[in-house]
């Protein structure tokens, strides 16, 4: 199983930019997909989840109203919208994956996801 999280650049405080998780080999309609970041210095944290239906999805408080994510079964790929972004949010982002359904509890926790992408680097700043 191969994720590719993309879509990272150099942004300027206040501006945008949209993260894709793409998967090699897997049918991600099946898959529950979860978005964390490390910043320099900083543990892993998590951002954001979305089920496989894309119905039920869930925020770290940091982001929430900030950050959106969506899914496009049919591109097989999960997106991670991100708007007004401070500095703070300069770090690798990650996506990772579960098959099959995580209760919502624990859609938070690094631990319930099997496979890992590469990260890609967002970095705020002026």
């Amino acid at each position: 199983v191969q994720l590719q999280a993309s879509g990272g650049g150099l942004v300027e405080p206040g501006g945008s930019l949209r993260l894709s998780c793409a998967a090699s080999e897997i049918d991600l309609n099946y898959w529950t997909i979860g978005w964390f970041r490390q910043a320099p210095g900083k543990e892993r944290e998590f951002v954001s989840a979305i089920d496989l239906s894309g119905v039920t999805t869930t925020y770290a408080d940091s982001v929430k109203r900030q950050f959106t994510i969506s899914r496009d079964n049919a591109k097989n790929t999960v997106y991670l919208q991100m708007n007004s972004l401070k500095p703070e949010d300069t770090a690798v982002y990650s996506c990772a994956a579960r098959h099959g359904r995580i209760i919502l509890s624990f859609m938070s926790r690094a631990g319930a996801y099997n496979y890992w992408g590469q990260g890609t680097l967002v970095t705020v700043s002026s």
